[in-house]
């Protein structure tokens, strides 16, 4: 069977379909939107949402959503992210391989709090749904989440931080939004209930931390799981491409995840030799 001209241009054209953006000389349309439009007057976060969800968000819905990009950027050299970019750094990588090698450690273990909390909130709204009383839900999901993932529970206490100074601020913010009627608040009230969870069980307060929070903004927002990890990418590559750069210019070679001058702990068998009269290999 031939194939026509029209036939393989309508099969270069579905190849790649997309409705994100249309490009032809002299024109660039994002969503619709001609882009010309858009410069100036929308902002990096309206842009994202634009990007990611086709439309436009009201004023509520970016302001929020920027605050949660603005907490995210950077949690100081001893993040596992941000040590990567700066070792990469001084190991001769330009900028955009000390990103990609720092953007690439934000998987599950170190990145992934985010989008496992939006997860968790999610399968306690889906209770909630089916006629669960908010403490029942909320003691279910977690029990689920546990039994299935292990006893860290994403968006809850900090190895650092005793309490998060960002978690206080973001929720007042949402709070703040809740009462404007911008968002409902669900999945503030369920975060707050796991909260109280935890401190029920564990007898001593176990405060959300950015993750949590943060989850609590996406989640009201409409973000599906797996997009909250990747705005917070979006984030914290802002902190990786800073201190990648602040590296850069210290002017420092090959430098290691710990100074040189401490020594590390070799566990291996003690010194031992080869028995004597053993001969070399050939070849």
């Amino acid at each position: 069977m031939s194939t026509t001209n029209t036939d393989l241009a309508a099969l270069c054209a579905d190849y790649w379909r997309t409705s994100i953006i249309d490009i032809h000389p002299g024109s660039i349309a994002v969503r619709g939107f001609p882009i010309q439009e858009l410069i100036g007057r929308v902002s990096f976060p309206q842009m994202i949402w634009l990007m990611l969800r086709g439309e436009l968000p009201g004023d509520d819905e970016a302001s929020l959503l920027e605050a949660a990009l603005v907490a995210s950027v950077d949690h100081g050299p001893h993040a596992p992210s941000i040590a990567i970019s700066r070792m990469a750094t001084s190991c001769g990588l330009p900028l955009n391989g000390a990103m990609a090698s720092a953007i690439n450690a934000l998987d599950d273990v170190h990145g992934g709090a985010g989008q496992q909390a939006v997860e968790l909130y999610a399968s306690i709204a889906a209770r909630l749904d089916a006629g669960a009383p908010l403490d029942e839900a909320v003691e279910a999901g977690v029990d689920a989440f546990v039994a299935e993932n292990g006893k860290y529970l994403p968006g809850f206490g900090h190895r650092f931080h005793p309490v998060d100074p960002r978690a206080g601020r973001l929720l007042e913010l949402v709070d703040a939004r809740v009462e404007s009627g911008a968002i409902n608040g669900r999945y503030a009230l369920i975060a707050r209930g796991v909260e109280a969870l935890l401190k029920r069980r564990k007898n001593k307060p176990v405060p959300m931390n950015i993750d949590g929070v943060t989850a609590v903004i996406y989640a009201e927002l409409g973000f599906a799981p797996e997009l909250a990890r990747g705005v917070f990418i979006l984030s914290r590559a802002v902190g990786i491409l800073a201190h990648a750069w602040e590296q850069r210019g210290r002017g420092e070679r090959n430098k290691g995840p710990m100074p040189r001058q401490i020594d590390y702990a070799y566990t291996g068998a003690p010194e031992r030799h080869l028995p004597d009269g053993a001969q070399p290999r050939e070849g």
